[in-house]
């Protein structure tokens, strides 16, 4: 975050808030439907693919994205697949084997490319019609975040493969996203048990989401203009659930140029500092933001004015009010003395080290939530109470994404920042307790506050 002026921040804009419906919840099976069996290279060609587990497990998770793709391009698109031309090559970077290439490499007679430049990358190829995977990549990404990851990047660049057939967009941010809108629409049909020779759990899918934000664009260096960005975590998160959520046809349909992006450079200022303002700065800009963003809409919900919590951090004990002490809540909303605690010493600092100063913003975010709530006379500790409260901060970090708060402004990376606070500790007891939620359910209802604002995070209007 960037605190621009000195003055009060200014109540945000109240508008025509509409406030109604509910998040979408994630859902699949716990596990593959049927049992899953290799593929046999005689049966599905990778040229340069070796025996190795790897190797195997690439070429199970394509010959599955064949089979995903013959049935939803001609339902989404209105034609039939037409299989790759040129095929798919696996290299090994850390030891080439050139006699397993032809002479064109792992490209073609019209562009041919040397197996050494795969080296770290995965791409398809439009001149060629080839998809190409570095296998000591796909090892690393597996070891680092389930080894899911690998066939959801496979699933990327199948999506590729796909914008070949019926189109790029002019900018690349858009393929980008829309191709992780893909692999998220081939994971869900994964997780529903439909394929042959992958699996995954849902309990896997937070992996999944923070080897995306892994392969996010460098914060601060890019942003959606970009020729080549492939977008902050944020937005690569945000693709990929919404085809895990929507399918094909979302994917479809919701990547034009309307769609929001939060990539961004770094100003002067902020390349300093990578976009974190001082510890010491950021409870003043909460408690300036966190009022002035529920005294926009609350009236219009719970019918008079909104009464603001007081915000109280604490160093290692909890406070003995409400549940906070007897379950050492790191967080939380007591309602007894309407006041918000927060442990600095055991969350929020860590939390500002770890992740910046926006997941600060949003720990204190949660149970200011929670005490609005509460107000509206609405479940706090459950999970419904805990999805809209997500939610909510969510549609918070937007308003600042949107410049409705005078004094403070977004800096590249803060809304990773959220998600990876999230991901990294919305699971936790000591901080939203009593819920069985999967970091992945807990990000898509950030995100579908965040892009959909009120109207998606349940508040019994």
């Amino acid at each position: 975050m960037r605190h621009v002026l000195s003055r009060a921040i200014a109540a945000a804009a109240v508008g025509s808030v509409l406030l109604a419906g509910c998040s979408s919840t994630v859902t699949g099976t716990a596990s593959a439907a049927r049992p899953v069996t290799d593929v046999t290279a005689e049966e599905f060609l990778v040229t340069g693919a070796t025996d190795s587990d790897i190797d195997r497990y690439a070429r199970n998770a394509l010959a599955d994205l064949t089979t995903f793709w013959e049935q939803a391009y001609p339902e989404f698109y209105g034609e039939p697949l037409t299989p790759l031309q040129g095929g798919y090559f696996s290299v090994d970077a850390d030891d080439i084997d050139e006699s397993r290439y032809p002479p064109t490499g792992v490209g073609c007679a019209r562009l041919p490319i040397d197996p050494a430049e795969v080296e770290g990358n995965a791409f398809y190829e439009l001149n060629c019609d080839v998809i190409v995977y570095d296998s000591s990549l796909l090892q690393e990404l597996g070891e680092l975040h389930g080894r899911f990851l690998g066939p959801a990047v496979m699933a990327h660049e199948f999506g590729h493969a796909m914008q070949g057939r019926f189109g790029f967009s002019e900018v690349t941010i858009r393929d980008e996203t829309q191709a992780d809108c893909f692999a998220g629409a081939f994971t869900r049909w994964v997780v529903d048990g439909n394929a042959e020779h992958v699996a995954l759990r849902v309990s896997e899918l937070d992996d999944v989401l923070l080897g995306f934000i892994e392969l996010r664009d460098p914060v601060g260096l890019t942003d959606e203009t970009v020729e080549g960005a492939h977008g902050s975590g944020f937005d690569r998160v945000s693709g990929f659930y919404a085809g895990y959520t929507g399918g094909v046809g979302t994917c479809r349909d919701e990547f034009g140029p309307e769609r929001v992006f939060t990539a961004a450079e770094f100003d002067e200022a902020e390349e300093a500092t990578e976009g974190n303002a001082d510890y010491a700065d950021i409870q003043e800009i909460v408690e300036l933001s966190l009022p002035a963003f529920y005294d926009s809409w609350f009236p219009q919900v719970g019918g008079a004015a909104f009464d603001a919590p007081a915000i109280e951090p604490f160093d290692g004990t909890a406070p003995a009010c409400g549940d906070m002490g007897a379950e050492d809540r790191d967080l939380g909303f007591c309602a007894a003395d309407s006041t918000v605690y927060a442990d600095e010493t055991d969350l929020l600092r860590p939390a500002y080290q770890e992740f910046g100063d926006f997941a600060v913003a949003t720990a204190i975010s949660l149970p200011y939530a929670q005490a609005a709530r509460a107000q509206l006379g609405l479940s706090t500790d459950d999970s419904a109470g805990t999805i809209s409260t997500v939610c909510l901060t969510g549609w918070y970090a937007a308003r600042f994404f949107d410049g409705d708060f005078a004094d403070t402004e977004l800096s590249p990376g803060d809304v990773d920042e959220a998600i990876l606070f999230l991901l990294g500790h919305g699971q936790d007891d000591s901080v939203l307790p009593n819920v069985e939620l999967s970091g992945f359910e807990l990000v898509g209802a950030f995100r579908d506050g965040f892009l959909q604002g009120g109207t998606a995070c349940d508040l019994g209007v």
